[in-house]
């Protein structure tokens, strides 16, 4: 296994002398500690041991003993559940700090308002999902955690989601009872449609039956919110609504137990504020539902059952999430493929739209590999599972998108500063607007009146969801069309790109050499290329196996070689049919005769092309040159057009030679060329652009690639490339299209310009319609009075359209085209 090295951090040393203890109880009292050395002034051990022989956990109990502290790292896990019960972004906010402050091992939480869910960082030796949940029901929410043995998590989501659903809708529904009658009745009286019975006392005490219920049930979520959240040491949409329906509600109550005060109840503003802006959350939870579809119906495509066949061929049928690794598992046509897996007999076409976003099958043979989920169309295939469960590409998907719903964008930063402060400002807002009503009016039922609108339309969230619905929307669409991005904050970056830095091979181009030109030079082209091919046979080179490959592609009969020899770096000879056949480089030729000045020639044209030259001899005569390329993929030049339409620069980053490199770039449509650099040099290279020209994006598919990924402002993995460089991209291509960069850059344009309009409409309605409410345009004659004079119902209602509002325009994104 071999030694470890680490760097643990010293608590307890006082002196150098304590640095020496140390190191000396390391090294000569804890066996398996091979090498140790303690920095008095850092106050750090650097240690090697054999894991073999001992652990962590036993070199800091034998430093204990000396009398020291071994700081051992504190493993982290990172988890996600959702929350119930949150009614705007202040109750998010509340659950964050709830979270980060009050459970201790919590290393960082990030709470979501559009998803309602809450990523948890957490150390598992100090603190668990259950004391998290604790902490979290006291400041009034719910933390779902998935109990021993369910299904998933997903299930116990949309059970908890679904029972808070139906609660919501019979509150809504006893409001809507009592409400409509409610206000009939009392719309009716103001307006003298009904006779003089409407104006006897025991009428006023039927609307007082009649709004109670819609007050203390229907409202009663209003109340217990709002409490919670002050005594949580901050405010929220709650505490405006209850306070809003509560001043109409004891108002009206008052003049009803004290008759001298007036007689004008407003029993039914106070049902009208509580029933709107409870259908309100209604449809706005309707709408966040439609907002998180994207990664929903990627959950609903896993297959729930597979064929498995057994040792002997038998079939049964077994759930999805029950195969094993090994188990080989038969999909017939028309079926979704319930496993990652290699196919191991059978030849058909596979629908992998819902992984590429590309509409046409790609066709599968044995031995290739097929993801979960995509769709099996043509012939029976035998698959060995590869990847199950948590460890399929689909399921590696969903993680990552809902991994990116659930951070913040930078620009979410500014809408949760606001928030913060704007529930007190707005209290303070509705105190000043009665205060100066009363005072200018003389009249209080007036300046309630307005106070109460004030209250009641201020809602911030509007706010609150203007960022994450978008970002939730965005990054749905993006992994419906292969583009996962990591976070939320590579979506708002990728907007302000200025170049674009594209690795070539396995990028820009396909990563495998192919025969791009056969030039027979005695006459017998077929025959000649099929001895070099067969001559080649013999070698594991990549060129040697395009020459092969280009000479089955004409039907050309391949033979077994004798006399196999190969000179490194040079060529290959063998006996093919007995025939000498050799075959390599112009210059091992060159060792031995002078080429002809036409052949050179040809050569050097040939080789200018960014192509790799081989000539081939049969029995002593040059019988033809051959030409290998690494060619470009069929999309590079559309992607590279696409760029540069956005004004992006694209520019090739390569280890290959200039020459090689150019050729490419001209063929694709690159003007800027970096070759000829070292793989440890490319991250440099990202450095040097970014000091240019500003945001730089790299786009690469190899282990080498990913210093320069991780140093991009955004690094963008091609998902047929290796784990290494997808680890370190912000963003992944499902495939290996790299169309898809243009289309993940007009995503994140489309993204933060839906970001931006919701940010707009949401400040834009609270400094119109405040000052409205508060009566600021009163004296504006040529207004409408019902708009001069902002009813609180009809306030509530403003309330409850700017929400969904905002949650409608995010949705647009679903279906923009890009």
């Amino acid at each position: 296994m071999g030694s470890k090295h680490v760097e643990l951090p010293v608590v307890g040393m006082s002196c150098a002398r304590c640095a020496a203890n140390v190191e000396r109880t390391l090294q000569k009292k804890t066996n398996g500690v091979e090498q140790a050395n303690v920095n008095f002034a850092t106050e750090s051990a650097s240690i090697d041991y054999d894991p073999e022989v001992t652990d962590l956990k036993t070199i800091a109990q034998s430093v204990e003993q000396a009398g020291f502290n071994l700081v051992l790292p504190q493993a982290t896990r990172t988890l996600e559940m959702p929350v119930v019960g949150m009614s705007c972004a202040r109750c998010a906010a509340n659950v964050e700090r709830t979270l980060s402050t009050k459970v201790p091992g919590v290393k960082s939480a990030n709470v979501n308002f559009a998803t309602e869910t809450a990523t948890v960082e957490y150390a598992p030796g100090e603190t668990g999902p259950e004391l998290m949940a604790e902490a979290v029901h006291k400041a009034g929410f719910e933390l779902v955690v998935p109990a021993e043995g369910e299904d998933s998590l997903h299930d116990v989501e949309q059970k908890a989601r679904e029972e808070e659903l139906a609660v919501q809708k019979r509150a809504f529904g006893v409001g809507l009872l009592f409400t409509i009658p409610l206000f009939i009745l009392s719309m009716g009286r103001d307006f003298g449609l009904y006779g003089e019975w409407a104006h006897a006392a025991w009428v006023n005490w039927f609307f007082l039956a009649l709004a109670t219920p819609v007050q203390f049930y229907t409202g009663l979520g209003y109340y217990i919110g709002g409490y919670k959240s002050i005594k949580a040491g901050s405010a929220n949409m709650d505490v405006l609504v209850a306070l809003g329906s509560s001043v109409a509600y004891v108002y009206s109550v008052a003049l009803l137990l004290f008759p001298g005060l007036g007689s004008h109840v407003y029993f039914e503003t106070s049902a009208m504020i509580i029933t709107l802006i409870k259908f309100g959350k209604l449809l706005e939870a309707r709408a966040k539902g439609k907002a998180s579809a994207a990664i929903k119906a990627l959950m609903d495509l896993s297959p729930k059952t597979a064929h498995v066949l057994d040792e002997d061929g038998v079939e049964r049928d077994i759930p999805a999430q029950a195969v094993q690794k090994g188990q080989v598992v038969l999909v017939r046509p028309g079926e979704a493929i319930p496993v990652d897996g290699e196919i191991i007999k059978g030849e058909s076409s596979v629908n992998e739209s819902m992984m590429t976003g590309e509409s046409i099958p790609v066709d599968k043979k044995t031995g290739d590999t097929v993801f979960g989920s995509t769709v099996n169309q043509e012939g029976a295939l035998k698959i060995k599972a590869t990847g199950v469960g948590s460890e399929t590409a689909l399921a590696r998907i969903i993680q990552l998108v809902r991994q990116a719903q659930g951070s913040k964008a930078p620009i979410q930063r500014l809408a949760d500063q606001v928030s913060a402060i704007f529930v007190p400002t707005i209290i303070i807002l509705a105190l000043i607007t009665l205060g100066v009503w009363w005072y200018a009016a003389g009249e209080f039922v007036t300046a309630m009146i307005r106070m109460v609108a004030v209250l009641v339309i201020a809602c911030p969230c509007a706010l609150g969801l203007a960022t994450p619905t978008a970002i939730m929307v965005g990054t749905g669409k993006g992994a419906t069309m292969g583009i996962l991005f990591k976070s939320s904050e590579s979506l708002e970056t990728a907007h302000r790109l200025k170049s674009v830095m594209l690795d070539k091979t396995g990028t820009i181009t396909k990563g495998e050499p192919v025969l791009t030109d056969w030039i027979p030079l005695n006459g017998k082209a077929d025959q000649s290329l099929a001895l070099a091919a067969s001559a080649e046979k013999g070698s594991e080179h990549p060129l040697a196996r395009a020459v092969l490959n280009g000479a089955r592609e004409k039907g050309l009969e391949i033979m077994e070689p004798d006399e196999f020899q190969s000179q490194t770096g040079s060529g290959v000879q063998a006996r093919v049919n007995g025939s000498l056949v050799r075959i390599g480089k112009p210059d091992w030729f060159n060792g031995e005769a002078v080429l002809n000045p036409a052949l050179k020639k040809q050569v050097n044209e040939i080789a200018s092309q960014g192509k790799t030259v081989m000539l081939a001899e049969i029995d002593g005569e040059m019988a033809g040159l051959l030409a290998v390329a690494d060619q470009e993929k069929p999309e590079a030049k559309e992607a590279i057009a696409r760029l540069k339409e956005m004004g992006i620069t694209p520019v090739m980053v390569t280890g290959d030679n200039e020459q090689a490199a150019r050729a490419i770039a001209r063929r694709v449509g690159i003007e800027q060329v970096v070759a000829g650099v070292l793989p440890q040099n490319k991250e440099a290279e990202v450095k040097k652009a970014q000091e240019k020209v500003g945001l730089v994006a790299m786009v690469g598919d190899g282990i080498n690639d990913a210093p320069a990924l991780a140093r991009a402002d955004v690094g963008i993995a091609i998902g047929s490339g290796t784990d290494v460089a997808m680890e370190a991209g912000d963003v992944t291509l499902v495939g290996d299209d790299i169309t898809g960069v243009a289309r993940a850059i007009r995503l994140s344009k489309a993204t933060m310009r839906t970001i931006k309009e919701n940010l707009f409409w949401a400040f834009f309605y609270n400094i119109l319609l405040v000052p409205l409410a508060a009566g600021a345009f009163h004296y504006v004659s040529w207004m409408p009075s019902f708009i001069r004079d902002l009813h609180p119902a009809m306030a509530a209602g403003a309330m409850a359209v700017s929400s969904f509002t905002v949650v409608m325009n995010s949705l647009r994104l679903s279906t923009k085209k890009l």
